[in-house]
């Protein structure tokens, strides 16, 4: 591939020349402003990638794998480029460890491209059969959404996986990454497009977009795009909520909790409390705050702080924790708060309902965790607490679309309908009833005829 041939193409959209673009006739349209354009294009290309087979979708990943494996020193220069100038801008290093993508990003994300390619196909599964009558079978299959509008951080394996999971799904997706990342994500979606052009995939299928105003008049488009997926501060989503009508999938902030239990295992609580903090802070399944059991905290506090200062984790307490450790006073607002980087709150708590209301008041419904040895306590917390993720005697890292086996996410949801959790393949798909009959009308069962529902097991031939 020419990079600076696929650079144009996938750029295009955002300048006057998309008008030659012109297979579905939007040039014949100028008052469409150009996002207006590339949204009905992709409209266009949506009914097209719905009807690709698992193979086709399967081969273009393929393709795609091998694109990004080929074009790596060119994808890892201009990260380089992002880099520099995002220290130059002092972002802070949190946002940092986000915007790397060297060559073992890239290898981590070819990886999750070929489990992607082994999930089955979300798209066509039969979810129910109705024989509605002798000869009327009534079935619900999973189809693609259509198009998806997704803004995401500054993470640019996040632009890879997205498109990825929109390709295998059979949807089409227009694409706002953060601006810290603008040349990365500009290279990958040229290798991607013009990799996936060449395997057989409709064009504009897939857009980049790069400014603010661009998301502005994205979510006018309710007559054209089918979901909006943001991912970012709980303020950024209550924005995109309140400015527009189309139908909103929100990943807001991870303020993850977890609770030492007074019958916790101090060994595997101390391994547990440390890997959900320090093993990646920068990302929205970390902890960000400790509860702790007060039966326990005189025990577990110091040997935690044995593990968190070598770390350099800097910890704020309650008035009890300070009591035991030496740290600095935590605030109200430092409970409602996703650090995202080596800052931990510590709450000791009277016991499990005490963790539990303090977890459903501070936070965010996405990953909670308690460690104990008592099923029934574990039981408590996990129907008690209002989280898309709930877990017991394991680290809120976990908590990701790989490693639940979805072959990557688009985010974690914390909604609770269609799609909660991290959001994988069928999180991207809907349903549609397909209705298959022998010349029957609804005049003939307004007599002696009757329809008896019968389910059956049989799946959609069509």
């Amino acid at each position: 591939m020419n990079m600076q041939q696929g650079r144009i193409g996938i750029t295009r959209r955002r300048t006057n020349t998309l008008n030659l673009l012109c297979y579905n006739k939007l040039e014949h349209i100028p008052e469409l402003s150009v996002i207006e354009q590339t949204a009905r294009q992709a409209k266009q290309a949506s009914l097209k990638t719905a009807t690709l087979d698992t193979a086709s979708k399967n081969d273009a990943l393929k393709a795609i794998a091998q694109a990004l494996q080929d074009h790596a020193d060119a994808i890892v220069a201009e990260n380089q480029q992002d880099l520099a100038q995002a220290q130059q801008d002092n972002l802070r290093s949190a946002l940092l460890k986000r915007l790397k993508f060297d060559h073992s990003k890239i290898a981590g994300v070819v990886e999750g491209i070929y489990a992607t390619i082994a999930l089955d196909d979300p798209a066509g599964k039969t979810l129910s059969c109705t024989q509605l009558d002798d000869g009327l079978d009534l079935y619900k299959v999973t189809c693609p959404i259509g198009v998806l509008g997704i803004i995401f951080e500054s993470r640019p394996d996040a632009l890879v996986q997205i498109s990825t999971l929109a390709l295998k799904s059979g949807n089409a997706l227009l694409l706002k990454g953060g601006s810290e990342a603008a040349r990365t994500n500009r290279i990958l979606a040229d290798v991607i497009y013009q990799a996936s052009l060449q395997a057989g995939l409709p064009e504009h299928w897939m857009a980049l977009l790069e400014t603010r105003e661009d998301v502005n008049a994205m979510l006018a488009l309710d007559d054209v795009i089918d979901l909006i997926i943001p991912r970012g501060s709980n303020e950024f989503v209550k924005y995109i909520m309140d400015n527009t009508r189309i139908m909103v999938l929100g990943h807001a902030d991870g303020i993850c909790h977890v609770f030492i239990d007074r019958d916790a295992n101090m060994d595997k609580a101390l391994h547990i409390a440390f890997d959900a903090k320090c093993q990646y802070p920068a990302v929205c399944n970390a902890m960000e705050t400790l509860l702790v059991h007060q039966a326990i905290a005189e025990e577990f506090l110091p040997r935690i702080l044995e593990q968190y200062e070598p770390a350099g984790v800097e910890l704020r307490g309650c008035e009890n924790t300070r009591r035991i450790i030496d740290v600095a006073a935590a605030t109200e607002e430092d409970w409602a708060t996703e650090y995202t980087d080596l800052i931990l709150s510590i709450k000791i708590v009277e016991d499990s309902t005490a963790a539990i209301n303090h977890v459903n008041t501070y936070g965010s419904g996405h990953t909670e965790a308690i460690v104990t040895e008592n099923q029934a306590t574990a039981k408590t917390f996990l129907e008690g607490v209002d989280a898309a993720g709930v877990f017991w005697n394991a680290s809120t890292r976990f908590a990701d679309g790989f490693r639940y086996g979805l072959g990557a996410e688009v985010g974690i949801s914390t909604l609770k309908v269609h799609a909660r959790g991290p959001v994988g393949l069928e999180g991207l798909v809907s349903y549609k009833y397909k209705l298959l009959g022998q010349g029957q009308t609804v005049g003939e069962y307004t007599g002696e005829k009757v329809l008896h529902h019968r389910s059956s097991s049989q799946p959609c031939p069509l």
